[in-house]
């Protein structure tokens, strides 16, 4: 088959040129390749996505528009699907990352079809960009309804609403009942301690139910002990850092992913440590936003027979010391305006998993976060 954008597949509607000016009028990007993975249509939509021009990309292996692991494995990832049939994307629309020219990684919508012309196998490539999508905030809600209960606790500012509103009403009124009780012991009549007593018995009435209000917030941060089961490392890293850039804030941060193995297999609640993974990713982010040289890893390696660990480094300005003391205590917080309850969450969910969470300098000159997770038996990894 010719390595052009006029190929053969374009025949159907009426020639290359048609279609091709057809598909160039989608705002979005649409690239088609072969099953050695090499590129045979770039659409206009993907030379204004992506940064090159179709002339230059035609016959280039698709990877190249990859991020690490994804542009090492995804070669084996075709012949997988050839070899065995299995459809891990195929037909399953999934939010991802991609690799612009300038080496820039951004957020991805990506739909992937199978089609058969001039009696090739082909794949069709749907991209949307979700870096400044109007349909972010739609994306981030469908993905937490998917994350069930523990959308409950990751969503920060909801929480936080939840805490001011719920405690403020009886610390207000314990306030009220207390400053009318000193009133009222400035003159204390038969009528006045009658009134005395009253504030006295609300004011303790409010006191437990504020009690009740902490209580509930903690059944509701620790509700469940999640379901776990068998989840690919690799696969949780990626979809992760493709929620994390979701909001654009990995504009002009160089990131690397570098896992030990292709093929880690962990026992968790992989909507939890998704949401441990999104977290720590966001914070290296704004971390970042004020330094000239933004780099951002995410490696792994065996921490023990049993165990995985998982690092978050960054380029930041680093761990004030004293805050680094009680980093995963509530309510302390590594930005001004926090409320210091996501690296809290990140610790309940880390240790309910049986591991560990920890904060220290990263050689990149900011902080890099370790936590570790246990690794699935060989005998359920491979059954």
């Amino acid at each position: 088959m010719a390595r052009s954008s006029d190929a053969g597949l374009l025949a159907p509607l009426g020639g290359g040129d048609t279609l091709h000016a057809l598909i160039d009028t989608m705002p979005d990007a649409m690239i088609v390749i072969d099953v050695d993975a090499k590129i045979v249509f770039f659409s206009h939509g993907a030379e204004r996505m992506f940064g090159y021009l179709e002339k230059e990309i035609i016959g280039e292996n698709v990877s190249m528009l990859m991020p690490s692991p994804d542009r090492e494995h995804h070669d084996g990832y075709i012949a997988h699907y050839l070899k065995t049939g299995e459809k891990r994307i195929i037909g399953i629309g999934r939010v991802t990352t991609a690799r612009a020219r300038d080496g820039a990684t951004f957020p991805v919508d990506l739909s992937i079809g199978e089609f058969v012309a001039e009696g090739e196998t082909l794949f069709a490539g749907f991209i949307k960009d979700l870096t400044d999508s109007r349909e972010t905030e739609q994306q981030l809600h469908a993905l937490q309804a998917e994350l069930a209960h523990v959308s409950r606790i990751s969503t920060m500012g909801t929480l936080a609403t939840s805490i001011a509103h719920e405690l403020n009403q009886p610390l207000t009124a314990i306030t009220n009942y207390a400053n009318a009780a000193t009133d009222l012991l400035e003159d204390p009549t038969g009528e006045n301690l009658e009134k005395l007593h009253m504030a006295v018995a609300e004011t303790a009435k409010e006191a437990i139910r504020a009690g009740q209000v902490v209580q509930r917030l903690r059944n509701f941060i620790a509700k469940g002990d999640g379901h776990h089961q068998l989840a690919s490392l690799p696969r949780l890293v990626s979809d992760a850092t493709a929620l994390a850039l979701v909001n654009g804030d990995g504009k002009g941060v160089d990131i690397e992913i570098k896992l030990d193995h292709d093929d880690q297999i962990v026992l968790v609640d992989a909507i939890q440590i998704q949401q441990v993974l999104v977290n720590l990713i966001r914070n290296a982010l704004e971390a970042m936003q004020g330094s000239t040289i933004k780099r951002l890893q995410i490696t792994s390696s065996l921490h023990s027979e049993r165990s995985i660990m998982i690092i978050i480094a960054d380029s930041g300005p680093g761990l004030d010391k004293h805050v680094a003391e009680r980093l995963f205590h509530p309510f302390v917080s590594t930005k001004e305006t926090g409320m210091g309850l996501g690296l809290s969450i990140c610790h309940t969910i880390v240790t309910a998993h049986g591991g560990k969470i920890w904060a220290g300098a990263s050689d990149l000159g900011g902080t890099q976060f370790h936590f570790t997770l246990p690794l699935a038996e060989k005998s359920e990894a491979d059954g």
